[in-house]
Parts: C-alpha cells; structure tokens; sequence
C-alpha cells in the first residue's frame, strides 16, 4: 500500500497565527493524508495534535504551559467554525474545519485493521466502551486504554505504559490544557507517531455522550448546541463571548497599526 507523504503538503497549505498560537489551514483529507503518513512512515517519530478551539485561546491567555504545548504542535487544526471566523476577521482568509471527531473518525475508516489505537481519557470504564466500539464498528486493533483520571504524579507510568504499547495513534481524552501538555511533555516517552488531543471524542465513541446533529456540525454550530442542551455547558458560554470580544479587539488594534 502506498502511504502518502507527510511532507508533500500543498502549495495552498500554509501556517496562520491566531493570538500567538498557529493555526494550519489545512483540509480534513489533508490532514487524514498526512497523519496517515506520519503513522505508518518507519523509523516512527512521535507528532502532536491539537484541534484548536475558542475555549483553547481564551483558556491558553492564563496558561502559558499551554500556550507552549500548542506552539510546539506538529499540526493544528481548526476545530470549531469560531476559529474559522477569526481567522476570516483577523487574516482574511478561508481556514477550513478538520474537528477532532471527524479526525479519528477518518483515520478509522481508512486504516482499519491495520490501525492501533491507545485509547487515554474519560472516566473509568469509558475508555474500555469506546475501544470495544471502535473495533467492533471499524475492526481497528486496540493498543490499550487508560482512563484520565489521574494525578500528574502517575504521568510518567501513563505514559510508559502507552509508549510500550505499540501503537499508532494514541486518543488523549483528558479536558483542554491537561491533555495537550501531556501528549507535548511526554511525547517520546508515548512514543506513538500521532499523539491526538481529542477532548470528549472518545465519550462519544463510548456512547456517553452525543454527537451533535448532522445540520448543526455541517453549519459549525454544534457548540451553541450543546451549550443550549448541556446545563452542564452552560458556564462555558462566557468563554465563547469572551473569545469574540478578543477577536474584535485584536482587529481594531491590526486596523490602527495599518493607519
């Protein structure tokens, strides 16, 4: 089978900065080419993941460890339609969507059987679920699961036990912030050559959670769904007001820097 190569990116492939943190303007197909190249290219060379979000920038401007984490990404991905609105107000350009569920989705279908996946996160019991699905629905190879549930003193065992398991494509599951810095810290010690933050994907696999309709992901506005449904959502609310404003004021201060 011929893989494709991750380095071939196209000549309309580029890399933006949203409030210092980058943003790949990268297509789900293109992302699925590349993370399919990096997975299966020997020697194998472990590369982050971020699927990046409003909540991540507002999050990220008290978190530097964060900031830091997405900085040093080997791919960001525009997750959310509010990413695809700043980058249209602030770079004048068109980002499309490549969101996390559709990630490990796509990677699901392609690969198949020849696939190992390392499911880490949600609560106990979760992990097992999504991973008994996934196999069952797409006939990947489990590498393991671990929930996410865990101190920062047990990071280093976590993550020995990933990286001796062989997989592909590790699903870190564990809330913004807490897993991106994990995957970036340990990241040769997971060892896997994609290491994906992918916050309640594997919920959603499991079952415990739903994935918000068709109608609303297809338009982007899946958040204002959940939020409306969720009242355990209901404080996350702010972060998306909070995170226009940002957006707004940072293109009045590009607007006087060009006077």
């Amino acid at each position: 089978m011929t893989r494709p190569d991750p380095t071939a990116a196209s000549a309309s492939e580029a890399r933006l900065t949203l409030f210092d943190l980058p943003l790949d303007v990268v297509t789900l197909e293109q992302t699925l080419d590349r993370l399919g190249g990096w997975m299966f290219r020997a020697p194998r060379s472990p590369h982050t993941v971020v699927t990046l979000n409003p909540e991540f920038i507002v999050q990220s401007r008290t978190q530097p460890e964060f900031v830091r984490a997405m900085q040093e990404a080997d791919l960001v991905t525009a997750d959310g339609v509010g990413i695809v609105w700043a980058a249209r107000q602030l770079h004048g350009r068109e980002v499309p969507r490549a969101p996390g569920y559709d990630i490990v989705k796509g990677l699901m279908q392609r690969h198949g059987s020849e696939l190992r996946v390392f499911f880490l996160g949600a609560r106990p019991g979760v992990a097992e679920q999504a991973a008994q699905n996934a196999m069952r629905d797409y006939g990947i190879q489990v590498a393991g699961v671990h929930h996410g549930y865990f101190d920062s003193s047990e990071d280093q065992r976590v993550a020995e036990l990933v990286g001796a398991s062989g997989a592909h494509l590790v699903l870190t599951g564990m809330g913004a912030g807490r897993q991106e810095i994990f995957n970036q810290y340990w990241r040769q010690v997971l060892a896997a050559p994609v290491l994906l933050g992918c916050g309640g994907v594997i919920d959603v696999f499991a079952g415990t959670a739903d994935l918000a309709p068709a109608w609303t992901r297809k338009l982007g506005v899946e958040f204002i769904w959940r939020v409306g449904l969720d009242r355990k959502r209901w404080n996350r609310a702010p972060r998306l007001a909070q995170f226009m404003r940002l957006v707004q004021a940072e293109k009045r201060r590009q607007g006087r820097g060009t006077q």
